[in-house]
């Protein structure tokens, strides 16, 4: 009877073990191949498989159990670049090759591996896990190279390196969430992966929600994975995180050049109203000299929180306060949420009905949920329609003088977050669910504001959004949402925001000084001098909590916030030139320092992965509120105190002192940072003089100056003003490059001021020798604000001619 029962429980046992392994479904052995040009057919036991090069060094993989669909996709807008390919078989494995990189398919089972021309390992596929289905689910398993960091991944939580921890992306609304929330507002799967001095990226373009394991809670594998729809990625390879973002960025576009007075500083409140209200905080600002260009109206300036309207009451002359206001030199942005209030005699809401543009059950009936206007309706945006709709309903902004549209509210939320599944979306006539609309859907309204508000508007406008998908930077900037006073979160924000800029979205900012809560005024006063070296510079609260106006924390942070707003106008060329980088090559414009120092383990340590460059020249090393000592950490090279000129040699880690007037920001060796003089908003001119500040420095530098009018398209008919500035020390001179474009420069002189060159006594101009000129030079002049400390240069005028000028030291 033992024996018997002993036979029973193994067949039992087996019988169970072997239900479970078909639970899980591998791609399993390759049956057949076959190649159309560099495409590659793959039918697998359980899969069918599509292998294309996009380009030398961008591989995309499609895997589905039946044959893929139609070839669409949200974020992809990059056409496939010609890729010489090399291609060979063998019994075991078929074998692909670029000018960068080898591919190398194993048919027993199907998994697939990426390596250099060196034959070093990129990726892998775990063996004995690679591509598998669990119902709709699809999980492809990465193994996890020896000491492997991730870094990216959009809008998440945590530390720099992602290794050890795993991540949803199911676009959410978080009010006031927590330093480790996951997920957020907005969805980018892709991520770069770094290990043994080598660095790639997979970029999983798949709407439902995704999960990424990076060795969580495992030792053997990294993962992602999608709950339904296809398995399919990017494979991006380059030397540099640089030349991955620029191939990311590639594949799912850049953005277009803001419009310049969305780079100032801007004053917003939940919420700021009746008019009266907000022009006087308009005038109070120019009051105070404090340099603006923006205010926001939050929902209180709606009738009953309806699109398309203003509260009658409270706002009597919409058009007759914007006006005022641009006089003032102000833009007014707006806040859109997407949800139409049923209620009949609404004109957005009977036009919606007319049009058919709702999101619908999928019995047909309209699905209503409940945000603040009451009971509403939602456009789909992933409909033809519903965009052209949306289109037409931004004129009314574009009438009333509006110049920026702020998108809420677009996860989708609604009260309860919890909407139905069975809510059907167009999809771009690929009719499908919300489990696969979800994430798109911040992205598309962003879209339709986007392109209907430069339809309608005389000048570009600007585009806000709280959710999105990969791509959104092509239409908007991205706020990291209703985050808390408090200075964890401030870091946090800085976090979030070297993140989204690690995945391509260049334009990023946070609510500075808190959304919930009441900052301390130390915390205040760091997050504003903070603000001064961020890509949006928004300060916002929500409206029951204290003023956050600069003058609202007394005299002594007032004097202080506007010295760092002084500094943020004057270096307004500086910071444009790099939004123009940006839109050409995708490189943020707030810099993790893993894009540059990517193999340095020192800058993934939790003291210094807050550390950020703003552009190429700037170390910002955000503090604590409360501290007064700090460790930082210079990266290789030679760095300056921005203001006391005292050049240290980096690759190590020091103690600094804090001072609550100064924040801690360093200038790279060989920088060129263009500059002009102080103006109270972008309306107004600055004197005719660029300043160029030159770094010393021991190796090669090179900067792109660009100008344009910083209002209009003319930009892309070649109206602009570019010139390249090269540092060049062995040569021992500065060239400055032949001016490009139609457009002529504003700045008639050039003021040269040299940092580092102590022992020039004499500067060559066009090749004549001009005496070097000894002088001190503060980047935050002002009595009271710790700025009076100043730095030696050596300065000399020269006019801006359109020519080459050499400049020799």
């Amino acid at each position: 009877m033992n024996k018997l029962a002993c036979f029973v429980f193994v067949l039992m046992a087996h019988a169970i073990v072997s239900s479970a392994q078909t639970t899980v479904r591998p791609a399993g052995d390759v049956k057949s191949v076959t190649r159309d040009g560099n495409q590659l057919s793959i039918q697998a036991e359980n899969a069918c498989i599509i292998i294309k090069p996009y380009s030398p060094s961008i591989i995309r993989v499609r895997m589905d159990c039946r044959n893929p669909g139609d070839d669409f996709s949200y974020a992809v807008v990059g056409k496939p670049q010609p890729a010489e390919t090399r291609y060979s078989e063998t019994p075991d494995a078929i074998f692909l090759q670029t000018d960068s990189l080898k591919v190398v398919i194993h048919k027993h089972p199907f998994s697939i591996g990426f390596y250099t021309l060196q034959n070093e390992a990129l990726n892998e596929d775990e063996k004995g896990l690679g591509t598998s289905w669990i119902g709709s689910e699809v999980t492809t398993y990465k193994k996890l190279q020896e000491g492997e960091r991730f870094i990216g991944l959009g809008e998440k939580t945590g530390n720099l390196d992602r290794a050890g921890n795993g991540y949803t992306n199911w676009n959410a609304d978080v009010y006031g969430y927590s330093i480790s929330q996951d997920p957020l507002y907005s969805s980018i799967p892709f991520y770069i992966g770094i290990h043994h001095g080598l660095n790639y990226g997979i970029f999983l373009d798949n709407s439902y929600q995704t999960d990424f394991n990076f060795g969580a809670s495992n030792n053997r594998f990294s993962s992602f994975a999608a709950k339904g729809g296809e398995m399919n990625y990017y494979f991006i390879y380059d030397r540099s995180v640089a030349g991955i973002i620029r191939s990311y960025t590639y594949l799912t576009g850049r953005m277009h050049l803001p419009p310049l007075w969305s780079l100032g500083y801007q004053q917003n409140r939940y919420s700021y109203y009746p008019e009266t209200t907000v022009l006087r905080i308009a005038q109070t600002l120019r009051g105070y000299k404090i340099p603006a260009d923006g205010i926001t109206l939050d929902i209180h300036y709606m009738d009953a929180y309806k699109l398309f309207t203003w509260n009658k009451d409270r706002f009597p002359s919409p058009s007759v306060m914007t006006d005022s206001l641009k006089q003032l030199g102000f833009h007014t942005t707006v806040i859109v949420d997407p949800g139409i209030k049923v209620e009949k005699g609404y004109p957005a809401y009977e036009s919606g009905l007319k049009e058919n543009i709702f999101l619908r059950y999928s019995d047909g009936q309209n699905f209503t949920g409940q945000v603040w206007p009451g009971w509403c309706h939602f456009p789909d945006f992933t409909s033809v329609k519903g965009r052209e709709w949306w289109k037409q309903q931004v004129k009314f902004f574009a009438d009333n003088g509006v110049s920026g549209i702020w998108n809420d509210m677009n996860e989708i939320s609604t009260w309860g977050q919890k909407m139905p599944d069975n809510v059907l979306f167009d999809y771009d006539g690929h009719p499908t669910t919300h489990l696969q609309g979800h994430n798109v859907f911040g992205l598309e309204m962003v879209r339709s504001s986007y392109e209907g508000a430069r339809a309608t508007m005389k000048e570009r406008p600007f585009i806000l959004t709280r959710s999105g998908y990969a791509g959104l930077q092509r239409y908007a900037a991205i706020w990291t949402g209703d985050n808390r006073a408090e200075d964890d979160h401030m870091l946090a924000g800085v976090r979030l925001m070297n993140s989204l800029g690690l995945s391509g979205v260049a334009f990023t900012g946070m609510d500075i000084g808190g959304f919930t809560g009441n900052p301390s005024i130390g915390l205040y006063n760091r997050w504003m001098q903070l603000g001064a070296f961020l890509p949006y510079f928004r300060n916002h609260t929500a409206f029951n909590t204290r003023s956050s106006e600069p003058w609202a924390f007394g005299e002594d942070v007032l004097d202080n916030v506007r010295n760092y707003i002084n500094l943020r106008y004057r270096l307004l060329p500086y910071l444009y030139a790099a939004f123009y980088q940006a839109s050409q090559d995708g490189l943020p414009v707030m810099r993790s320092l893993a894009i540059e120092y990517t193999h340095d383990p020192a800058i993934y340590q939790p003291d210094f992965q807050n550390q950020y460059c703003l552009g190429k020249s700037f170390l910002v090393l955000p503090q604590e509120s409360n501290k007064q000592f700090a460790k930082v950490y210079l990266p290789k090279g030679q760095w300056y105190d921005l203001y006391s000129g005292v050049r240290e040699e980096g690759g190590r880690e020091k103690v600094i002192e804090l001072s609550e007037k100064l924040l801690p920001v360093y200038v790279r060796e060989g920088s060129i940072i263009p500059m002009q003089s102080l103006v109270q908003s972008t309306t107004e001119k600055p004197t005719d003089t660029l300043t160029l500040h030159i770094y010393n420095g021991r190796s090669p530098n090179s900067f792109v100056y660009y100008e344009d009018d910083g209002t209009s398209y003319d930009y892309e008919k070649g109206i602009f003003y570019k010139r390249e500035i090269r540092f060049e020390p062995a040569a021992r001179k500065l060239v400055i490059g032949k001016a490009e474009g139609g457009w002529k420069s504003h700045f008639t002189q050039l003021l040269l001021l040299f940092h580092g060159f102590d022992e020039t006594a004499t500067l060559k101009v066009g090749g004549k020798e001009t005496p070097a000129v000894s002088d001190h030079y503060s980047f935050l002049p002002g009595t009271g604000t710790g700025g009076d400390a100043s730095t030696e240069v050596k300065r000399v005028v020269v006019g801006n001619d359109s020519g080459t000028i050499e400049v020799g030291f």
